[in-house]
C-alpha cells in the first residue's frame, strides 16, 4: 500500500511540473510583436520585432545606453541594444544582399544596434537568432557590422521599422523611436538575381512559354545582362522550339539586341522583316526607332508605308511630317503636318502637329 501511495504521489508531482512548465496561457504583451516587410526587385527584406512605447521615459543614453554594456543578466558582459523588446529582433533576406555596402548572405539574422553616441551607431547582424534580446550576445557569432549615422525626427511613440525610400535596387530601412531615426541601406543585385532565377527555372514549366523567353531577353537587354545570352533566348523564342513563333515583337526585340551588340547591318535587315508584319502602331514605333538611330531612309520608308496603308489616319501624316522635319525637308514637313490637321486629329496629335508647324514658322 505504501509503495502505491508513493507512486501516485510521484505521478502527481510530474503532472504538476509538466503543466507548470508547458501549459501557459498566451497573454497580450506590453510590447506588441510586429513584422515589417519590403520587396526590392524580386527580393524581400523582413524584420520581426517587438514595439515598446516611449511612455514618458528618457530613451537615448538612458533606457538605451550608449556603447556595449553589461546588462546584469545572461552571459554577455558587453552587449549591444536588442533594437526592440523581448526576444531577438530578427532580419531576413530572401537573397544575398548588401547592408551599407557590406555583403550578407540570404537568411535570417539576429539584429542588434550599438549606440555609439547621440549621432553614431553600429548595426550588428548575428548568426544567433533565438536568444532573448541581447543578454546572450556573443561577438564571435557576428555576421556583419556596419557603422551608420543617426537622424533627428519628430516624436514617434511606438518603436517602428519603416521604409520610406525604395529604389529599383535598394531600400533605406529605418528604426524610428522617440526622436531618433537609425537608417541603413539594403541593396540587391536585382539583375543577377532575376537572371539566375530564370536560368534555374527555365528547364521546368517556366521554360515552356515563349513569352517568358522574350521577357527575359528584354529584361537582360534593358538591365545590363549578357547580350549574347539574351540573343540566344530571343532566337529560341522565334524558331527551333515547339513553343516558338515569329512575331513582330520578338523580331523587333532581336533587332534591338543586335543593334546594341553593334551588328548594324543585321539589325537593319531584321527591322525590314519586322516592318512587313507590323500593324499601324507598331510601324509608327519602328519609324521613330529608325529616327533615333539616324537611319533616315528606313524611317522615311516605314512612315510612308504607314500613310499608304492608313490614308485617313492623322497620326500617320503627323509622324511622316516629323520625319521630314528631322531630315531638314521643310517643304514636305509642312505639307504632311498640315494634312494631319485637315483630318480632325485627336488632341495629342493636333498639339504635336501645331507645335512642329510653329517651329517651322508655318502656323
Amino acid at each position: 500500500m505504501e509503495t502505491n501511495h508513493l507512486a501516485r504521489l510521484f505521478v502527481c508531482v510530474l503532472l504538476a511540473l509538466s503543466f507548470n512548465t508547458f501549459a501557459q496561457v498566451n497573454m497580450p504583451r506590453a510590447s506588441q510583436q510586429a513584422t515589417m516587410s519590403q520587396r526590392v526587385g524580386i527580393s524581400d527584406i523582413s524584420i520581426t520585432y517587438s514595439r515598446p512605447r516611449v511612455n514618458g521615459r528618457e530613451i537615448w543614453g538612458k533606457l538605451v545606453p550608449y556603447g556595449m554594456n553589461n546588462l546584469g543578466f545572461g552571459t554577455a558582459t558587453a552587449a549591444p541594444w536588442r533594437a526592440g523588446a523581448n526576444e531577438n529582433t530578427t532580419i531576413t533576406f530572401t537573397h544575398d544582399a548588401t547592408l551599407e555596402g557590406k555583403p550578407i548572405k540570404a537568411g535570417t539574422y539576429g539584429f542588434h544596434i550599438e549606440l555609439k553616441d547621440a549621432d553614431n551607431a553600429t548595426i550588428i547582424l548575428s548568426h544567433d537568432t533565438h536568444a532573448w534580446g541581447s543578454y546572450f550576445y556573443d561577438a564571435s557569432n557576428d555576421a556583419l557590422r556596419a557603422d551608420v549615422k543617426t537622424k533627428s525626427v519628430p516624436h514617434k511613440e511606438l518603436l517602428t521599422y519603416e521604409v520610406n525610400n525604395v529604389q529599383p535596387t535598394f531600400a533605406i530601412v529605418s528604426l524610428v523611436w522617440e526622436k531618433k531615426e537609425i537608417p541603413f541601406k539594403v541593396a540587391f543585385d536585382v539583375t543577377d538575381i532575376v537572371l539566375n532565377e530564370f536560368r534555374d527555372k527555365s528547364i521546368g514549366n517556366l521554360g515552356f512559354n515563349r513569352q517568358n523567353w522574350e521577357n527575359m531577353a528584354r529584361f537582360s537587354l534593358n538591365n545590363g545582362g549578357d547580350l549574347n545570352e539574351a540573343l540566344g533566348w530571343i532566337d529560341g523564342a522565334i524558331a527551333g522550339n515547339f513553343y516558338s513563333q515569329k512575331t513582330f515583337n520578338n523580331l523587333a526585340l532581336k533587332g534591338q539586341i543586335l543593334n546594341k551588340l553593334g551588328k548594324k547591318e543585321a539589325y537593319a535587315a531584321l527591322m525590314d522583316e519586322a516592318s512587313s508584319m507590323a500593324n499601324k502602331n507598331q510601324l509608327n514605333t519602328l519609324g521613330y526607332q529608325m529616327l533615333t538611330a539616324k537611319d533616315y531612309d528606313r524611317a522615311l520608308k516605314y512612315f510612308k508605308l504607314n500613310v499608304a496603308n492608313n490614308p485617313k489616319d492623322a497620326n500617320s501624316y503627323d509622324s511622316l511630317g516629323e520625319c521630314y522635319k528631322t531630315m531638314g525637308d521643310k517643304k514636305n514637313a509642312i505639307k504632311y503636318l498640315k494634312k494631319s490637321l485637315s483630318l480632325n486629329p485627336p488632341a495629342n496629335v493636333k498639339a504635336n502637329s501645331e507645335k512642329l508647324l510653329k517651329e517651322l514658322d508655318a502656323l
